[in-house]
Protein backbone atom coordinates (compact mmCIF):
# COMPACT_ATOMS: atom_id res chain seq x y z
CA UNK A 1 0.00 0.00 0.00
CA UNK A 2 1.34 3.37 -0.81
CA UNK A 3 1.53 5.76 1.56
CA UNK A 4 -0.76 8.95 0.91
CA UNK A 5 -2.76 11.89 2.61
CA UNK A 6 -5.96 9.46 3.15
CA UNK A 7 -3.94 6.31 4.81
CA UNK A 8 -1.43 8.70 6.39
CA UNK A 9 -4.68 10.83 7.54
CA UNK A 10 -6.40 7.27 8.72
CA UNK A 11 -3.62 6.05 10.95
CA UNK A 12 -3.28 9.79 12.48
CA UNK A 13 -7.19 9.49 13.22
CA UNK A 14 -6.18 5.84 14.49
CA UNK A 15 -3.68 7.88 17.16
CA UNK A 16 -6.76 10.02 18.19
CA UNK A 17 -8.95 7.16 19.11
CA UNK A 18 -6.16 5.49 21.19
CA UNK A 19 -5.65 8.86 23.28
CA UNK A 20 -9.06 8.91 23.68
CA UNK A 21 -9.89 5.45 24.91
CA UNK A 22 -5.95 6.35 27.50
CA UNK A 23 -7.27 9.93 28.51
CA UNK A 24 -10.97 8.38 29.31
CA UNK A 25 -9.75 5.21 31.53
CA UNK A 26 -7.24 7.44 33.16
CA UNK A 27 -10.12 9.24 34.87
CA UNK A 28 -12.45 7.14 34.83
CA UNK A 29 -9.78 5.05 37.02
CA UNK A 30 -7.45 7.88 38.80
CA UNK A 31 -7.07 7.32 42.09
CA UNK A 32 -4.79 9.11 44.61
CA UNK A 33 -1.31 7.25 44.92
CA UNK A 34 0.74 10.20 46.36
CA UNK A 35 0.24 9.95 49.81
CA UNK A 36 -2.37 12.13 52.25
CA UNK A 37 -1.25 15.18 51.20
CA UNK A 38 -3.37 14.11 48.16
CA UNK A 39 -6.07 11.92 49.34
CA UNK A 40 -7.21 15.70 51.07
CA UNK A 41 -6.54 17.83 47.72
CA UNK A 42 -8.73 15.40 46.18
CA UNK A 43 -11.25 14.95 49.51
CA UNK A 44 -11.52 18.97 49.52
CA UNK A 45 -11.94 19.12 45.74
CA UNK A 46 -15.23 16.56 46.07
CA UNK A 47 -16.73 17.87 49.32
CA UNK A 48 -16.34 21.82 48.38
CA UNK A 49 -19.40 22.81 45.95
CA UNK A 50 -20.60 25.70 44.43
CA UNK A 51 -23.23 26.94 42.34
CA UNK A 52 -22.58 27.01 38.39
CA UNK A 53 -25.19 27.53 36.30
CA UNK A 54 -27.62 26.98 38.51
CA UNK A 55 -26.34 23.49 40.12
CA UNK A 56 -24.85 22.12 42.61
CA UNK A 57 -20.98 21.35 41.74
CA UNK A 58 -17.42 20.51 43.30
CA UNK A 59 -13.99 21.19 41.75
CA UNK A 60 -14.13 17.38 41.59
CA UNK A 61 -16.86 17.65 38.89
CA UNK A 62 -15.56 20.17 37.36
CA UNK A 63 -12.07 18.35 37.12
CA UNK A 64 -13.73 15.04 35.94
CA UNK A 65 -15.76 16.56 33.92
CA UNK A 66 -12.94 18.55 31.58
CA UNK A 67 -10.78 15.67 31.56
CA UNK A 68 -14.21 13.18 29.91
CA UNK A 69 -14.40 16.36 27.52
CA UNK A 70 -10.96 15.98 26.47
CA UNK A 71 -11.11 12.54 26.00
CA UNK A 72 -14.65 13.14 23.87
CA UNK A 73 -13.20 15.96 21.92
CA UNK A 74 -10.19 13.10 20.94
CA UNK A 75 -12.79 10.75 20.00
CA UNK A 76 -14.61 13.67 17.52
CA UNK A 77 -11.03 14.82 16.53
CA UNK A 78 -10.39 10.64 15.61
CA UNK A 79 -13.36 10.43 13.56
CA UNK A 80 -13.13 13.65 11.84
CA UNK A 81 -9.94 12.67 10.39
CA UNK A 82 -10.98 9.66 9.43
CA UNK A 83 -14.20 11.52 7.10
CA UNK A 84 -11.39 14.09 5.78
CA UNK A 85 -9.28 10.89 4.61
CA UNK A 86 -11.94 10.24 1.83
CA UNK A 87 -12.19 13.84 0.56
CA UNK A 88 -8.83 14.66 0.19
CA UNK A 89 -8.28 12.83 -2.84
CA UNK A 90 -11.35 15.45 -4.15
CA UNK A 91 -10.64 18.79 -2.76
CA UNK A 92 -7.29 18.68 -1.17
CA UNK A 93 -6.76 22.55 -0.69
CA UNK A 94 -10.15 22.32 1.64
CA UNK A 95 -8.70 19.16 3.64
CA UNK A 96 -5.35 20.74 4.05
CA UNK A 97 -6.90 24.02 5.85
CA UNK A 98 -8.58 21.83 8.12
CA UNK A 99 -5.84 19.77 9.25
CA UNK A 100 -3.07 22.85 9.51
CA UNK A 101 -5.59 23.95 11.98
CA UNK A 102 -5.86 20.61 13.88
CA UNK A 103 -2.44 20.37 13.57
CA UNK A 104 -1.71 24.04 15.04
CA UNK A 105 -4.26 23.12 17.96
CA UNK A 106 -2.47 19.83 18.74
CA UNK A 107 1.03 21.49 18.93
CA UNK A 108 -0.89 23.97 21.58
CA UNK A 109 -2.56 21.65 23.47
CA UNK A 110 1.07 19.92 23.91
CA UNK A 111 2.39 22.59 24.95
CA UNK A 112 -0.34 23.41 27.44
CA UNK A 113 0.17 19.90 28.73
CA UNK A 114 3.99 20.42 29.04
CA UNK A 115 3.06 23.22 31.08
CA UNK A 116 0.55 22.62 33.43
CA UNK A 117 0.69 18.28 33.63
CA UNK A 118 4.13 17.66 32.37
CA UNK A 119 2.65 14.14 31.24
CA UNK A 120 4.65 12.76 28.51
CA UNK A 121 2.75 10.22 26.86
CA UNK A 122 -0.21 12.74 26.18
CA UNK A 123 2.55 14.93 24.69
CA UNK A 124 3.94 12.08 22.74
CA UNK A 125 0.65 11.60 21.50
CA UNK A 126 -0.21 15.69 20.38
CA UNK A 127 3.31 15.47 18.80
CA UNK A 128 2.73 12.54 16.63
CA UNK A 129 -0.82 13.75 15.40
CA UNK A 130 0.86 16.76 14.63
CA UNK A 131 3.46 15.44 12.58
CA UNK A 132 0.90 12.88 10.66
CA UNK A 133 -1.42 16.18 10.12
CA UNK A 134 1.73 17.68 8.43
CA UNK A 135 2.53 14.95 6.72
CA UNK A 136 -0.28 14.63 5.29
CA UNK A 137 -1.13 18.52 4.85
CA UNK A 138 2.61 17.50 2.19
CA UNK A 139 0.92 14.58 0.60
CA UNK A 140 -2.10 15.99 -0.44
CA UNK A 141 -0.29 19.06 -2.07
CA UNK A 142 1.18 15.82 -4.35
CA UNK A 143 -2.21 14.66 -4.61
CA UNK A 144 -4.27 15.78 -8.01
CA UNK A 145 -7.96 16.40 -7.42
CA UNK A 146 -9.92 13.34 -8.32
CA UNK A 147 -12.32 14.08 -11.19
CA UNK A 148 -15.29 12.15 -12.37
CA UNK A 149 -15.17 11.03 -16.11
CA UNK A 150 -18.34 10.99 -18.34
CA UNK A 151 -19.78 7.86 -18.17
Amino acid sequence: MKLNAAVLMRFVGLLALVQAVGHGTLFLRATPTHGPDEVAVVEAMRSNTFTFAQAPRSYWDMYTGYGLESAAICVVEGALFWVLAGIVRREPARVRSVLMLFAVANLAHMAMVWRYFAFPIPMVFDGAIALGLTGAIILAGDERPYEATAA
